[in-house]
C-alpha cells in the first residue's frame, strides 16, 4: 500500500479510522445476509414474499439516496455517514420486535437507508482524499472494507443463529452498528468545496441522463439486478438442492476472492484505465452465475462464488473510480447518488421480479435468467459507454482514454 505513505499523519490516521468504520458497517450488514431470508420463511413466507421483503432493503436507498448526496455536498461527508451508521446500529433490533410482513417491509426499507447514506458517503470521500494519479488504487485499497466486512459478518452471523438463535445475531449486528458509530465520531471533516462562480448545478434527470452517468447506472442497474438474485436467493437455492453447504460460507468464498483481486486491480486501473475493469466484471459476473445456474455440488457453488466476488470486487470499485474522474468535488455526492441509483433500482426489483420467477420456474432457472442480465451488461459497455462505437470499444478494452474524465489541474 505504497500510497499511503506518501500521506501526512493526519490524513493516514483519517483514513484508517473511516477504514474501521466501514469495516463494522459491513460486518454488521453482512451478517444478516445468509440469515435474514432463513427467518423470513421462518415466519411462513412464500418465496415471492421472501424477495419482496428483502428487495424492500434497496427501496430505502432509492428514495433517499440522492438527497443524502446532496447532503453530503452541501453539509459535508461526516454527517451523512453518521446516519448511515446509525441506522445500521438501530434496524437490527427492529427485525426482533416485528414479525409480519408488512412491517417487516418497512423495517427492511428503513435498513437500506443505511447504505445510501454510508455508502455515498464513504466514496466521495475517499474520492476527496485520493490524489488524482493514484486515485484508483486508493479507492481500491479502502474499498477492501466490503470483502472483510462480507466475510467475517456472515461467518459470525450464520454461527450465531445456529448456536443461539435469530435474538443473539440482531443484536450482534446491531452492536456492530453501534461501535462503528463510535469510530465515525474522531474523523475530520473536510472543508465542505463551493461550486465555483457563474456555474449551475444539474437537476437529477440531467444528471441521469447525461453521458458521463447514463451507460454506468445503466450497468449498475443490470449488476443490482443480478446481484440481488444471488443474495437474496442463494441460501434457499443451495437449500432446495439438497447440498450439504452453509450458505455463510458462499458469501465467505466470494468475500476473500474480492478482498484478493482490490488488492491490485485499482492500481491497475490507474495504468491501463477503468473501462478494461469493468467489462472484466461484467465477464466475471457472467461466469459465476453460469457457474451458480448449472452447480450440483458444493465445490462449483463455490467455484461460482469465488468468480461473483471477483466480479464485485472489481465492478464497484472501478466504477466509483471511473465516477470520481468525472465529477468535480462540488458535485461528487450528488455524482454518486444519481449513479447509484441504477444498481439500488435492480436491487429493488430483484427481490419481487426475481421472487415470481422463481415461483414460476424453480430456483436453478432463477440464476440463467439472471446469467442474460449480465450478458446484455456487457453489450451495453462495450459498444455505448464512450461517444460512438470505435471509441466505446477502445475505452471498454483499455486502448482508449475515458473521454468524459475532467481533467484538473
Amino acid at each position: 500500500m505504497k500510497a499511503f505513505d506518501t500521506f501526512d499523519a493526519n490524513l493516514r490516521r483519517n483514513l484508517l479510522i473511516l477504514f474501521a468504520a466501514g469495516l463494522l458497517f459491513w460486518s454488521s450488514l453482512a451478517s444478516l445476509l445468509p440469515t435474514l431470508p432463513l427467518y423470513i420463511e421462518s415466519l411462513g413466507a412464500s418465496k415471492q414474499q421472501i424477495g419482496v421483503v428483502m428487495g424492500s432493503f434497496a427501496i430505502g436507498m432509492l428514495i433517499f439516496r440522492p438527497q443524502l448526496g446532496m447532503l453530503a455536498d452541501h453539509r459535508g461527508r461526516k454527517i451523512v455517514l453518521l446516519i448511515g451508521m446509525a441506522v445500521a446500529a438501530i434496524t437490527p433490533l427492529g427485525y426482533l420486535v416485528v414479525k409480519s410482513l408488512l412491517a417487516l417491509m418497512v423495517i427492511r426499507a428503513f435498513h437500506g437507508i443505511s447504505i445510501a447514506a454510508f455508502g455515498t458517503a464513504y466514496i466521495a470521500l475517499v474520492g476527496d482524499l485520493s490524489p488524482e494519479h493514484r486515485r484508483g488504487e486508493v479507492i481500491g485499497y479502502m474499498s477492501l472494507v466490503n470483502p472483510i466486512g462480507v466475510a467475517l459478518g456472515p461467518a459470525l452471523g450464520g454461527y450465531l443463529q445456529a448456536v443461539a438463535g435469530y435474538t443473539p445475531l440482531f443484536i450482534a449486528s446491531a452492536v456492530l452498528g453501534s461501535l462503528g458509530l463510535i469510530c465515525i465520531l474522531p474523523i475530520v471533516n473536510p472543508a465542505v468545496v463551493e461550486k465555483p462562480v457563474n456555474t449551475t448545478d444539474d437537476g437529477f434527470w440531467q444528471l441521469l441522463i447525461s453521458p458521463r452517468v447514463r451507460v454506468p447506472a445503466i450497468v449498475l442497474l443490470l449488476i443490482g439486478l443480478s446481484l440481488g438474485t444471488v443474495h437474496t436467493f442463494i441460501a434457499l437455492y443451495i437449500k432446495s438442492t439438497g447440498i450439504h453447504l452453509n450458505a455463510g460460507l458462499f458469501f465467505t468464498a466470494a468475500a476473500i476472492s474480492s478482498f484478493s483481486i482490490r488488492l491490485f486491480a485499482g492500481r491497475a486501473s490507474d495504468k491501463y484505465g477503468r473501462g478494461l475493469f469493468v467489462t472484466f466484471s461484467l465477464v466475471a459476473y457472467t461466469l459465476a452465475l453460469v457457474f451458480i445456474w448449472q452447480a450440483n455440488n458444493a465445490f462449483i457453488f463455490l467455484v461460482g462464488a469465488v468468480i461473483e466476488g471477483a466480479a464485485s470486487g472489481t465492478a464497484i470499485p472501478m466504477i466509483s473510480a471511473m465516477m470520481t474522474d468525472r465529477a468535480l468535488p462540488h458535485e461528487r455526492g450528488r455524482i454518486f447518488g444519481v449513479s447509484l441509483m441504477g444498481f439500488d433500482v435492480g436491487l429493488t426489483i430483484a427481490g419481487p421480479v426475481v421472487g415470481f420467477v422463481a415461483e414460476q420456474i424453480g430456483y436453478r432457472s432463477t440464476f440463467g435468467f439472471a446469467t442474460g442480465l449480465t450478458v446484455l451488461g456487457i453489450l451495453i459497455f462495450v459498444t455505448q459507454s464512450s461517444q460512438n462505437l470505435p471509441k466505446s470499444l477502445r475505452f471498454a478494452f483499455g486502448r482508449g482514454e475515458d473521454v468524459y474524465a475532467l481533467k484538473r489541474e
